[in-house]
Order: structure tokens, then sequence, then C-alpha cells
């Protein structure tokens, strides 16, 4: 017997809404945490952050790739409809452990990089500390980032993406309720 569907947003307009509008705020300055105002209960692994950013994008003409199992996908196929892809023709992906190869990704191309992919990444925690040193676009100078739980080698592989630029992808950090934007241009460096 399988166990009940777990809610999406209890107002589905408002959630969608005020989650996107926090991503957008998150990409406009990265390395920002932000928090969202209403999260769903989705099964686990797919945390509270990723589950409603899930919800706002993904809809029935946005394939999308998980790795969370069956509870997570039917989760997904009913709150969203979006189709299920392998990880090379989604438009959005969501990574609760380690994302597949970057370089594999749907990255746009020069004449449409609006058609590269938005990675979700789940990781443990997110704080304004000293890890990642972030810069570029929307950062005034360099801002300071903590990732726990981020796979290993993923700011050496996304380093590896901007010489394709404007091709690449977006990726949203996502930890317990709160969210981190790095959009494509946002320059990575691991402080030691």
């Amino acid at each position: 017997m399988s166990s009940p569907m777990t809610p999406g947003f209890a107002d589905p307009v408002l959630g969608a809404q005020s989650s996107f509008r926090a991503m957008l705020h998150a990409l406009s300055h990265p390395g920002r945490i932000v928090a969202l105002p209403d999260v769903p209960q989705a099964p686990a692994p797919l945390g509270p952050a990723m589950a409603a950013l899930a919800l706002a994008l993904c809809d029935a003409d946005t394939p999308l790739w998980h790795d969370g199992g069956a509870a997570v996908a039917d989760w997904l196929r009913f709150h969203t409809g979006a189709p299920l892809a392998p990880a090379h023709a989604a438009r959005f992906l969501a990574a609760t452990s380690a994302p597949p190869a970057l370089a594999g990704l749907a990255l746009g191309s020069d004449e449409a990089p609006q058609d590269g992919a938005t990675l979700l990444l789940q990781v443990s925690a997110l704080e304004a500390a000293a890890g990642w040193s972030l810069s570029g676009p929307g950062i005034e100078t360099t801002t300071a980032l903590r990732v726990s739980g981020a796979p290993l080698g993923f700011v050496a592989e996304r380093a590896a993406l901007g010489a394709l630029f404007p091709r690449g992808l977006d990726i949203m950090l996502c930890a317990g309720r709160h969210i981190v934007g790095l959009p494509r241009t946002t320059i990575i460096r691991e402080e030691r």
C-alpha cells in the first residue's frame, strides 16, 4: 500500500508566485541566502526549498530530471505534470545528491543561451561565511558563502563551463527552506 500524497503549496498560486519572486531575488544577488516564505511538504529526499522551486518552475511543458526515487517522481508528476526526461534533455534538474556531469546538461547555444538548463542542487547548509568567494554581475566586490554538502569537485566542474559563455546553466542551491542563486556569470573561487 502506497503512502498518501503530501500536499503542495497551501495556496498554489501565491506559493508559486512567492517562490518564483524569491528565486529571482536570489539570482539577482548571487550568494545571498534567501528564505522561502512558503514551502510544501514533499517526500524525502526532496527538501522543502527544492520542492517549492520545482512547483514554481515546472509544468507540463518543462522536461524534468530528478534523482529522488519513485515517491518523488509521483509527487512531482502529480503537482506539476512535468514530463520526466534524461538529464541531457531536461530543462530543470532536481539533484538531491551529486548531479550528473554538468558539461553533459543542456547548456543552450550561442544563439539561444536561454535554452540552458537550471540545476536545483540540494546541499546540507548555506552560511554567509568564508568557504567560497563569489564575484561577478550582481555582486559589488565579493561575497563569502559556505556551502556544506556540495559534491566533491563541483566548483572546478562548474568553472570549466565558463569558457562556453554565453552558454551554460544557472544553479539554485537549496538547503532547508533557503536558497542561493548562482547564475552562469558568477565566478566561484574556493578559499583555502
